[in-house]
Protein backbone atom coordinates (compact mmCIF):
# COMPACT_ATOMS: atom_id res chain seq x y z
CA UNK A 1 0.00 0.00 0.00
CA UNK A 2 1.10 3.04 -0.96
CA UNK A 3 1.51 5.68 2.21
CA UNK A 4 -0.24 9.23 2.20
CA UNK A 5 3.37 10.67 2.63
CA UNK A 6 4.51 9.31 -0.31
CA UNK A 7 1.34 9.94 -2.37
CA UNK A 8 1.25 13.24 -1.51
CA UNK A 9 4.78 13.60 -3.18
CA UNK A 10 4.02 11.53 -6.48
CA UNK A 11 0.66 14.12 -6.66
CA UNK A 12 3.30 17.45 -6.07
CA UNK A 13 5.65 15.74 -8.92
CA UNK A 14 2.53 15.00 -11.32
CA UNK A 15 1.85 18.58 -10.87
CA UNK A 16 5.11 19.77 -11.79
CA UNK A 17 5.19 17.61 -14.97
CA UNK A 18 2.04 18.47 -15.75
CA UNK A 19 2.93 22.77 -15.80
CA UNK A 20 5.99 21.74 -17.78
CA UNK A 21 3.81 19.79 -20.20
CA UNK A 22 1.53 22.68 -20.51
CA UNK A 23 4.45 24.99 -22.01
CA UNK A 24 4.40 22.73 -24.94
CA UNK A 25 0.66 21.47 -25.44
CA UNK A 26 -2.43 24.20 -25.07
CA UNK A 27 -5.26 22.55 -23.07
CA UNK A 28 -8.14 23.83 -25.03
CA UNK A 29 -8.17 25.26 -28.49
CA UNK A 30 -8.33 28.56 -29.63
CA UNK A 31 -10.37 30.37 -26.72
CA UNK A 32 -11.93 33.63 -26.92
CA UNK A 33 -11.53 35.65 -24.12
CA UNK A 34 -13.91 38.76 -23.73
CA UNK A 35 -14.84 41.22 -21.05
CA UNK A 36 -18.35 41.28 -20.36
CA UNK A 37 -19.84 44.88 -18.68
CA UNK A 38 -17.68 47.37 -17.00
CA UNK A 39 -14.70 47.53 -14.75
CA UNK A 40 -15.28 46.08 -11.00
CA UNK A 41 -13.96 47.09 -8.22
CA UNK A 42 -12.36 44.00 -6.50
CA UNK A 43 -15.24 41.69 -7.53
CA UNK A 44 -15.24 38.77 -5.31
CA UNK A 45 -18.70 36.38 -5.84
CA UNK A 46 -21.01 35.79 -8.57
CA UNK A 47 -23.79 33.15 -9.17
CA UNK A 48 -26.44 32.81 -12.39
CA UNK A 49 -30.04 34.45 -11.99
CA UNK A 50 -30.34 32.88 -15.63
CA UNK A 51 -29.04 31.57 -18.41
CA UNK A 52 -28.49 35.55 -19.85
CA UNK A 53 -27.80 37.46 -16.31
CA UNK A 54 -25.78 36.92 -12.85
CA UNK A 55 -24.91 38.72 -9.85
CA UNK A 56 -21.65 40.08 -9.07
CA UNK A 57 -20.22 41.20 -5.57
CA UNK A 58 -17.68 43.82 -5.04
CA UNK A 59 -15.83 43.23 -1.81
CA UNK A 60 -16.39 47.09 -1.10
CA UNK A 61 -20.37 46.71 -0.74
CA UNK A 62 -22.00 46.72 -4.32
CA UNK A 63 -24.40 43.97 -5.62
CA UNK A 64 -25.06 44.08 -9.82
CA UNK A 65 -26.74 42.48 -12.07
CA UNK A 66 -25.07 41.65 -14.98
CA UNK A 67 -26.56 41.24 -18.72
CA UNK A 68 -24.16 38.45 -19.71
CA UNK A 69 -25.55 39.77 -23.65
CA UNK A 70 -25.39 43.43 -23.45
CA UNK A 71 -22.69 44.10 -20.79
CA UNK A 72 -25.08 46.35 -19.09
CA UNK A 73 -24.38 46.38 -15.64
CA UNK A 74 -27.72 47.48 -12.94
CA UNK A 75 -26.53 48.28 -8.98
CA UNK A 76 -28.87 46.51 -6.74
CA UNK A 77 -30.58 48.19 -3.99
CA UNK A 78 -30.68 47.85 -0.36
CA UNK A 79 -27.58 45.66 -0.02
CA UNK A 80 -26.17 44.55 3.12
CA UNK A 81 -23.83 46.63 5.24
CA UNK A 82 -20.41 45.55 5.49
CA UNK A 83 -17.35 45.84 6.92
CA UNK A 84 -14.82 46.33 3.71
CA UNK A 85 -11.55 46.23 5.14
CA UNK A 86 -8.60 44.23 4.46
CA UNK A 87 -10.07 40.74 3.18
CA UNK A 88 -13.55 41.56 4.87
CA UNK A 89 -16.82 42.77 2.63
CA UNK A 90 -19.02 41.92 0.52
CA UNK A 91 -17.90 38.31 -0.39
CA UNK A 92 -20.27 35.47 -2.20
CA UNK A 93 -23.33 35.61 -3.72
CA UNK A 94 -25.40 32.37 -3.67
CA UNK A 95 -29.03 32.53 -6.15
CA UNK A 96 -31.54 29.78 -5.41
CA UNK A 97 -35.13 30.83 -7.20
CA UNK A 98 -35.88 34.25 -6.03
CA UNK A 99 -34.14 34.03 -2.97
CA UNK A 100 -30.76 35.28 -3.00
CA UNK A 101 -27.63 34.70 0.42
CA UNK A 102 -25.09 36.94 1.04
CA UNK A 103 -21.83 35.95 2.52
CA UNK A 104 -19.59 39.05 4.27
CA UNK A 105 -18.17 40.79 6.96
CA UNK A 106 -20.34 42.46 9.74
CA UNK A 107 -19.67 44.77 12.77
CA UNK A 108 -20.27 43.93 16.08
CA UNK A 109 -19.43 45.41 19.48
CA UNK A 110 -16.97 42.61 20.28
CA UNK A 111 -15.39 42.75 16.83
CA UNK A 112 -16.45 41.68 13.42
CA UNK A 113 -17.82 38.34 12.45
CA UNK A 114 -18.99 36.36 9.51
CA UNK A 115 -22.95 36.66 8.61
CA UNK A 116 -25.10 35.16 5.59
CA UNK A 117 -27.78 36.68 4.58
CA UNK A 118 -31.03 36.25 2.76
CA UNK A 119 -33.69 38.28 0.69
CA UNK A 120 -35.57 38.17 -2.12
CA UNK A 121 -35.01 40.00 -5.57
CA UNK A 122 -37.78 42.05 -6.66
CA UNK A 123 -36.27 44.13 -9.39
CA UNK A 124 -33.44 46.19 -8.40
CA UNK A 125 -34.02 46.07 -5.17
CA UNK A 126 -33.22 43.27 -2.29
CA UNK A 127 -36.22 43.00 0.19
CA UNK A 128 -37.13 40.47 3.11
CA UNK A 129 -33.73 40.48 4.28
CA UNK A 130 -32.76 38.46 7.21
CA UNK A 131 -29.64 37.54 8.59
CA UNK A 132 -29.24 33.62 9.05
CA UNK A 133 -26.40 32.75 10.35
CA UNK A 134 -23.47 34.61 12.07
CA UNK A 135 -20.54 33.83 13.34
CA UNK A 136 -19.59 33.01 17.39
CA UNK A 137 -15.96 34.53 17.76
CA UNK A 138 -15.93 38.27 16.97
CA UNK A 139 -12.53 39.14 16.31
CA UNK A 140 -10.90 42.53 14.89
CA UNK A 141 -8.55 40.67 12.73
CA UNK A 142 -9.60 40.71 9.45
CA UNK A 143 -8.16 38.23 7.41
CA UNK A 144 -8.78 34.91 6.48
CA UNK A 145 -13.30 34.85 5.89
CA UNK A 146 -13.53 31.99 3.65
CA UNK A 147 -17.38 33.31 2.87
CA UNK A 148 -18.00 30.76 0.05
CA UNK A 149 -21.80 29.42 -0.42
CA UNK A 150 -23.08 26.36 -2.67
CA UNK A 151 -26.33 24.30 -1.94
CA UNK A 152 -27.29 21.00 -2.23
CA UNK A 153 -30.80 18.81 -1.67
CA UNK A 154 -32.12 22.05 0.78
CA UNK A 155 -28.86 22.09 2.62
CA UNK A 156 -26.88 25.42 2.89
CA UNK A 157 -22.80 25.23 3.01
CA UNK A 158 -20.31 27.59 3.77
CA UNK A 159 -17.06 27.77 4.16
CA UNK A 160 -15.20 29.95 7.12
CA UNK A 161 -11.35 30.43 8.10
CA UNK A 162 -10.03 30.59 10.92
CA UNK A 163 -9.40 34.49 10.82
CA UNK A 164 -5.62 34.52 10.64
CA UNK A 165 -5.90 32.37 14.48
CA UNK A 166 -4.66 29.59 13.59
CA UNK A 167 -5.74 27.43 16.94
CA UNK A 168 -9.17 28.62 15.99
CA UNK A 169 -9.24 25.83 13.45
CA UNK A 170 -8.91 22.98 16.21
CA UNK A 171 -11.73 24.22 18.38
CA UNK A 172 -14.72 22.93 17.68
CA UNK A 173 -17.16 25.39 19.76
CA UNK A 174 -16.32 28.42 17.83
CA UNK A 175 -17.00 28.61 14.23
CA UNK A 176 -13.93 29.90 12.72
CA UNK A 177 -11.72 27.38 10.27
CA UNK A 178 -14.86 25.30 9.91
CA UNK A 179 -17.46 24.81 6.83
CA UNK A 180 -20.95 24.97 8.61
CA UNK A 181 -24.37 23.60 7.22
CA UNK A 182 -27.81 25.03 7.66
CA UNK A 183 -31.55 24.71 6.57
CA UNK A 184 -32.25 27.14 3.43
CA UNK A 185 -33.68 29.22 6.33
CA UNK A 186 -31.23 29.26 8.25
CA UNK A 187 -32.36 26.12 10.31
CA UNK A 188 -29.80 23.90 11.65
CA UNK A 189 -30.14 20.20 10.47
CA UNK A 190 -30.69 17.50 12.62
CA UNK A 191 -28.64 15.13 11.08
CA UNK A 192 -25.45 17.88 11.31
CA UNK A 193 -22.43 15.45 13.24
CA UNK A 194 -23.33 16.27 16.94
CA UNK A 195 -19.86 15.55 18.11
CA UNK A 196 -18.84 15.93 21.41
CA UNK A 197 -17.94 19.97 22.17
CA UNK A 198 -18.86 20.96 18.46
CA UNK A 199 -21.05 24.11 17.32
CA UNK A 200 -24.24 22.72 16.50
CA UNK A 201 -23.81 24.62 12.83
CA UNK A 202 -20.34 22.92 12.18
CA UNK A 203 -20.37 20.70 9.61
CA UNK A 204 -16.41 19.26 9.41
CA UNK A 205 -12.83 21.86 11.47
CA UNK A 206 -9.78 22.45 10.68
CA UNK A 207 -9.67 24.43 7.81
CA UNK A 208 -7.77 27.46 7.67
CA UNK A 209 -9.00 29.65 4.55
CA UNK A 210 -11.03 28.08 2.21
CA UNK A 211 -12.34 30.05 -1.16
CA UNK A 212 -13.72 27.39 -2.75
CA UNK A 213 -16.49 25.52 -3.01
CA UNK A 214 -18.65 22.94 -5.51
CA UNK A 215 -20.72 20.01 -4.78
CA UNK A 216 -19.36 17.47 -6.93
CA UNK A 217 -22.22 16.73 -10.15
CA UNK A 218 -22.58 12.73 -10.12
CA UNK A 219 -21.60 11.96 -6.49
CA UNK A 220 -22.99 15.11 -4.95
CA UNK A 221 -20.50 15.35 -2.38
CA UNK A 222 -19.30 18.69 -1.15
CA UNK A 223 -15.64 19.64 -2.42
CA UNK A 224 -13.63 22.33 -1.11
CA UNK A 225 -10.38 23.73 -1.47
CA UNK A 226 -7.96 26.51 1.01
CA UNK A 227 -5.01 28.30 1.62
CA UNK A 228 -1.99 27.26 3.31
CA UNK A 229 0.35 29.64 4.21
CA UNK A 230 3.34 29.12 2.29
CA UNK A 231 2.76 25.77 0.34
CA UNK A 232 0.18 23.18 1.46
CA UNK A 233 -2.95 24.42 -0.69
CA UNK A 234 -5.28 21.87 0.01
CA UNK A 235 -8.57 20.42 -2.10
CA UNK A 236 -10.42 18.45 0.40
CA UNK A 237 -13.84 16.18 0.29
CA UNK A 238 -15.64 17.10 2.89
CA UNK A 239 -16.96 14.45 5.34
CA UNK A 240 -19.59 14.70 8.19
CA UNK A 241 -17.70 15.51 11.35
CA UNK A 242 -14.41 15.29 9.76
CA UNK A 243 -10.95 17.30 10.76
CA UNK A 244 -9.20 18.73 8.33
CA UNK A 245 -6.33 19.21 10.33
CA UNK A 246 -4.87 22.73 10.35
CA UNK A 247 -2.41 23.71 11.96
CA UNK A 248 -1.57 20.38 13.35
CA UNK A 249 -1.35 18.68 9.77
CA UNK A 250 -0.19 20.36 7.25
CA UNK A 251 2.06 20.74 3.96
CA UNK A 252 2.90 24.35 4.09
CA UNK A 253 5.41 26.26 5.44
CA UNK A 254 6.07 29.14 7.64
CA UNK A 255 6.12 32.63 6.28
CA UNK A 256 9.95 34.21 6.51
CA UNK A 257 11.68 31.29 7.83
CA UNK A 258 10.46 28.29 5.71
CA UNK A 259 10.56 26.37 8.58
CA UNK A 260 7.37 23.38 8.50
CA UNK A 261 3.78 24.40 9.93
CA UNK A 262 3.91 20.90 11.40
CA UNK A 263 5.82 18.06 11.53
CA UNK A 264 3.06 15.62 10.49
CA UNK A 265 1.31 15.85 6.79
CA UNK A 266 -0.89 12.85 7.81
CA UNK A 267 -1.94 11.46 11.06
CA UNK A 268 -4.73 9.58 12.23
CA UNK A 269 -8.04 11.03 13.11
CA UNK A 270 -7.57 13.75 10.48
CA UNK A 271 -9.02 13.50 6.79
CA UNK A 272 -5.92 13.70 4.53
CA UNK A 273 -6.38 16.41 1.33
CA UNK A 274 -7.37 14.92 -2.17
CA UNK A 275 -5.08 17.18 -3.92
CA UNK A 276 -2.11 19.38 -2.63
CA UNK A 277 -0.24 22.36 -4.13
CA UNK A 278 3.32 22.73 -3.31
CA UNK A 279 3.65 26.04 -3.53
CA UNK A 280 1.27 27.76 -3.06
CA UNK A 281 -1.18 28.91 -6.13
CA UNK A 282 -3.41 30.83 -3.68
CA UNK A 283 -6.54 29.05 -5.04
CA UNK A 284 -9.56 30.88 -5.30
CA UNK A 285 -13.08 29.76 -6.20
CA UNK A 286 -13.82 26.69 -8.13
CA UNK A 287 -16.63 24.38 -10.47
CA UNK A 288 -17.20 21.70 -11.85
CA UNK A 289 -16.79 21.41 -15.81
CA UNK A 290 -19.42 18.97 -17.01
CA UNK A 291 -19.78 16.06 -18.38
CA UNK A 292 -22.41 16.15 -21.35
CA UNK A 293 -21.57 13.48 -23.43
CA UNK A 294 -20.08 15.57 -25.99
CA UNK A 295 -22.63 18.46 -25.61
CA UNK A 296 -20.26 20.92 -24.05
CA UNK A 297 -18.67 23.42 -25.12
CA UNK A 298 -15.00 22.38 -24.20
CA UNK A 299 -14.96 17.98 -24.58
CA UNK A 300 -11.29 18.32 -23.20
CA UNK A 301 -12.45 19.81 -20.07
CA UNK A 302 -15.10 17.10 -19.39
CA UNK A 303 -15.30 15.89 -15.57
CA UNK A 304 -12.13 18.55 -14.61
CA UNK A 305 -12.28 20.90 -11.68
CA UNK A 306 -12.00 24.35 -12.56
CA UNK A 307 -9.46 26.36 -9.78
CA UNK A 308 -8.66 29.87 -10.08
CA UNK A 309 -5.13 31.10 -8.83
CA UNK A 310 -4.68 34.23 -7.20
CA UNK A 311 -0.80 34.01 -6.68
CA UNK A 312 0.26 32.45 -10.27
CA UNK A 313 -2.70 34.33 -12.01
CA UNK A 314 -3.55 31.41 -13.51
CA UNK A 315 -7.02 28.99 -14.04
CA UNK A 316 -6.07 25.78 -13.47
CA UNK A 317 -8.09 22.39 -14.46
CA UNK A 318 -7.49 19.31 -12.04
CA UNK A 319 -8.47 15.99 -14.20
CA UNK A 320 -10.05 13.09 -12.00
CA UNK A 321 -8.98 9.70 -12.58
CA UNK A 322 -10.89 6.64 -12.60
CA UNK A 323 -11.39 6.73 -9.04
CA UNK A 324 -12.93 10.02 -9.31
CA UNK A 325 -10.08 11.55 -7.35
CA UNK A 326 -7.66 13.92 -8.69
CA UNK A 327 -4.76 13.62 -10.85
CA UNK A 328 -3.06 15.74 -12.85
CA UNK A 329 -3.75 19.87 -13.75
CA UNK A 330 -3.51 21.94 -16.87
CA UNK A 331 -3.33 25.43 -17.03
CA UNK A 332 -5.88 27.15 -18.80
CA UNK A 333 -5.33 30.83 -18.92
CA UNK A 334 -1.82 32.01 -17.94
CA UNK A 335 -1.63 35.99 -16.42
CA UNK A 336 -4.08 37.74 -19.12
CA UNK A 337 -6.46 38.37 -16.64
CA UNK A 338 -4.59 38.74 -12.98
CA UNK A 339 -5.19 37.78 -10.19
CA UNK A 340 -8.38 35.01 -11.10
CA UNK A 341 -10.92 35.40 -7.93
CA UNK A 342 -13.91 33.61 -8.88
CA UNK A 343 -14.92 30.84 -11.68
CA UNK A 344 -18.36 29.35 -12.78
CA UNK A 345 -19.46 27.61 -16.18
CA UNK A 346 -22.76 28.98 -17.68
CA UNK A 347 -25.54 26.34 -18.85
CA UNK A 348 -23.73 26.70 -22.77
CA UNK A 349 -20.80 25.27 -21.60
CA UNK A 350 -18.41 28.82 -21.40
CA UNK A 351 -16.23 29.55 -18.41
CA UNK A 352 -17.16 32.85 -16.48
CA UNK A 353 -14.48 34.32 -14.80
CA UNK A 354 -13.76 37.30 -11.71
CA UNK A 355 -10.47 38.55 -11.60
CA UNK A 356 -9.55 40.86 -8.63
CA UNK A 357 -7.09 43.27 -10.08
CA UNK A 358 -4.65 44.86 -8.00
CA UNK A 359 -1.96 47.62 -8.31
CA UNK A 360 0.53 44.89 -9.86
CA UNK A 361 -2.16 43.63 -11.93
CA UNK A 362 -3.58 44.26 -15.55
CA UNK A 363 -6.12 44.61 -16.86
CA UNK A 364 -8.31 45.99 -14.60
CA UNK A 365 -10.91 43.58 -12.06
CA UNK A 366 -13.78 42.71 -14.09
CA UNK A 367 -16.64 39.45 -15.63
CA UNK A 368 -14.85 37.74 -18.34
CA UNK A 369 -16.23 34.74 -20.50
CA UNK A 370 -14.05 32.32 -21.92
CA UNK A 371 -15.76 30.13 -25.20
CA UNK A 372 -14.96 29.05 -28.81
Amino acid sequence: MVSNVFKSYLQRLMAVCAGLAFLTSPAIAAPDLAKIGPDLEHPWGMDFISATQMLVTERGGRLLRVDLASGDATIIQNPTEVVARQQGGLLDVMVRGQDIYLCYSKMQDAGIVTAIDKATLEGDRLENRQTIFTSNNPSWQAVHYGCRLDNHAGYLYASLGERGVRENAQNPQIHDGSIIRLHLDGRIPADNPKREGWAAHSFSIGHRNPQGMAIHPDTKALWTHEHGPQGGDEINIIKSGGNYGWPLVSHGEEYGNGGKVSPFETKPGFVDPSWVWVPSIAPSGMAFYPARNGKVMFDELAGGLLVGSLKFRRLYVVSMGDDGLPVSERVLIDKALGRIRDVAVAPDGAIMLLNDANALTNPPGGLYRISQ
